[in-house]
């Protein structure tokens, strides 16, 4: 890890700036290169890799088609990355989408962001990677069981969620260290099964009558094919999340680049060869007929060493809930920053540095979610509202690009690029409404609606309750919080 503190040149700690005879707070920049790299890896790879990447499989038909659906997922993700690298270095505020489209677009659409984002999509991303820790965590003891008991995976996902925010309030410093060693061990694990079907291969073990067959069946259905790439991408959901916490990155404009150029192509080797990995030793109808691939994997090629799959899982699913966790928090606290959240979430803890006030509305909006919990309904709802909410944001750049000359950039990318992944967007949007219709899409649209109404009341007839002060006032000295100014 990198040192936590760095001088300017003063006597001052990196996290305090000298104002108008009094220190001014600001949060540490403390992520550098490699916790970068570390992060954007680890926010993507989850438990979907190791657990159900036959979904891709179903909605495609054959296992070529779905190969290539994975490396495209890959590219996808980087050229998205690489788009949000720019607008990062145009704009170097934490916050991600929210800031870019606050920035671009305006108080609405940004507050409409945020409002579903901090209150609904951010926590239940939290909540649904910690039930699937729980399942797993829990798996080895409960053998042969095919249903766990649902108050135990609860307790457990809450007891995870609970040690995180512990963990994210002591200090960013420990934060990035349990993220770079929860990413070693799952790059470990994805290794792992690499050189398993290598070896299976080399033994002349492997099921490779899959080659003879390798675009057999396969769909021609958008439809379908849009719902493939709704699974293989939500492998890589996280490629953006070094956006959001751009301000405590160290040299942002170079290191903002670099580690998505690292981390995206990385994961996306990995998961290709992984899948092949799976393909030489089961076969197609078994991966079809699985919910747990991994652990079918590990039976089959491990041996009496098949129970380092559960833990691989349990550690993968750990490490992307810190990552949700950590540029969660640091969201809600940027919306804070800019008045669409109340003044608390925007203040840090004056000893730890830490977005305290922003951490806890976070955890207690996952621990209220954890109560109802449904992984599926969770996938389809964050899914949906991530390439709604991508979309604009690729718009943003492309609006800055035709209508702002001249900008500072410190890289560019071709404008078709942006172009593309707008184009993207708007097909995965309209392939889940059209082709694939649910409920939660529908609950997504009463809810920014409901979005309209909360703005026009708190921002435009500014019916906001004068005891919101003295509970801000209060709260600010038991929490030991201090208002912040904005890193450069």
């Amino acid at each position: 890890m990198e040192r936590s503190e760095e001088r300017d040149g003063s006597d001052r700690p990196a996290g305090q700036e000298q104002g108008c005879g009094a220190p001014r707070l600001t949060l540490k920049r403390e992520i550098g290169l490699w916790s970068a790299v570390s992060m954007t890896a680890g926010s993507m790879i989850g438990s979907g890799i190791f657990m159900s990447p036959q979904g891709v499989l179903v909605y495609m038909g054959s296992p070529g088609a779905s190969l290539i659906v994975w490396a495209t997922c890959g590219i996808l993700a980087m050229l998205g990355a690489l788009c949000y690298a720019e607008l990062g270095s145009l704009i170097p505020e934490s916050g991600g989408d929210y800031t870019y489209i606050l920035r671009t677009f305006g108080s609405l659409p940004a507050f409409l962001v945020i409002y579903t984002f901090v209150l609904v999509a951010r926590p239940a991303a939290i909540t649904a990677v910690s039930l699937s820790f729980a399942e797993y965590a829990l798996a080895p003891f409960y053998p042969g069981c095919s249903s766990l008991p649902q108050i135990m995976v609860k307790i457990v996902a809450s007891s995870c969620i609970l040690l995180l925010l512990l963990i994210n309030f002591w200090s960013s410093r420990l934060s990035t260290v349990v993220m770079n060693v929860c990413t070693a061990a799952k790059v470990f694990s994805l290794l792992v099964i690499v050189v398993g079907g290598t070896v299976v291969l080399a033994q002349g073990r492997s099921r490779t009558e899959f080659l003879l067959f390798a675009f057999h069946n396969t769909t021609q259905q958008a439809g379908r094919i849009g719902m493939a790439f709704y699974q293989g991408l939500w492998s890589f959901d996280g490629w953006n999340n070094i956006n959001i916490v751009v301000e405590e990155l160290r040299n942002p404009k170079q290191n903002l680049v670099w580690a998505v150029m690292i981390a995206i192509p990385l994961v996306t080797i990995l998961y290709v060869l992984v899948n092949i990995s799976y393909l030489l030793v089961m076969s197609p109808s078994e991966i079809l007929s699985s919910d747990a691939m991994a652990v079918i994997w590990g039976n089959q090629v491990l041996g009496s060493w098949a129970w380092l799959v559960p833990l691989a899982v349990a550690l993968s699913t750990f490490g992307t809930v810190n990552g949700a966790f950590f540029s969660g928090s640091r969201l809600c606290y940027a919306a804070a920053r800019e008045g669409h959240m109340p003044q608390l979430m925007s203040m840090i803890h004056v000893h730890r540095l830490t977005p305290a006030p922003a951490m806890v509305f976070t955890t207690a909006a996952a621990l209220v979610l954890v109560i109802p919990g449904n992984f599926s309904t969770f996938v389809t709802l964050l899914s949906f509202f991530s390439w709604l909410t991508s979309g604009t944001t690729f718009g943003c750049l492309l609006y800055l690009r035709i209508k702002t000359k001249n900008l500072p950039h410190t890289y560019k990318v071709p404008i078709f690029i942006p172009a593309i992944m707008l184009l993207v967007s708007l097909y995965l949007v309209l392939a889940l409404i059209i082709h694939h219709p649910q409920m939660e899409s529908l609950y997504i649209f009463f809810f920014l609606l409901s979005g309209f109404l909360v703005y026009f009341l708190l921002f435009r007839f500014q019916c906001q309750s004068k005891c919101m002060e003295a509970a801000t006032t209060h709260l600010q000295l038991l929490l030991e919080v201090a208002p912040t100014t904005k890193g450069h």
